[in-house]
């Protein structure tokens, strides 16, 4: 099989057009404010099939893997890395929260461009081209929720300790 200019470019599109879609919706959403993400508004908030997050612990073990994911919130100014919480005081919390439903939002964005690589792919690299960007972008939605969710579960305890 020999290689034409319109493979060249259809291959180069496939391989660049992930990261440009991420990076793009990446840096577009991380210049919204963060009171635009609300953690009780209708996509982030949980549902009661997840369990308060302990479905995506127990059916994907989310726990043993969540640590490898990239970050790329430090990719941008102003992008709060959510690998790791400096501080547990309220105000840190929902700030925390906030940018999971952030996060959330970027891959369900990014996973929404999928259909634009049906217009130039065969249905072989259509298939390849799906499955990579649900891949990519599925742990990463289902670990922002799994952390937003634990969050809430442990304010919700520390406010019934507090009450007392």
């Amino acid at each position: 099989m020999s290689w034409t200019a319109a493979d060249a470019c259809i291959l180069a599109a496939n391989v660049l057009g992930w990261p440009a879609i991420h990076l793009a919706v990446s840096a577009w959403i991380t210049r919204w404010p963060a009171e635009r993400f609300e953690p009780q508004a209708p996509l982030y908030r949980g549902r009661r099939w997840e369990a308060e997050g302990r479905l995506y612990d127990k059916f994907f073990r989310v726990r043993s893997w969540k640590g490898m994911l990239p970050d790329g919130a430090a990719l941008f100014r102003g992008g709060l890395r959510k690998s790791k919480l400096v501080r547990r005081d309220p105000a840190d919390l929902e700030r925390f929260a906030r940018e999971t439903c952030r996060g959330e939002l970027v891959h369900w964005i990014t996973l929404a461009f999928a259909p634009l690589f049906i217009l130039w792919n065969p249905a072989w690299a259509i298939a390849v081209m799906m499955g990579y960007g649900i891949l990519a972008n599925l742990p990463c939605i289902v670990t922002q929720r799994y952390n937003r969710l634990r969050l809430a579960r442990a304010a919700a305890r520390g406010s019934a300790h507090s009450g007392r």
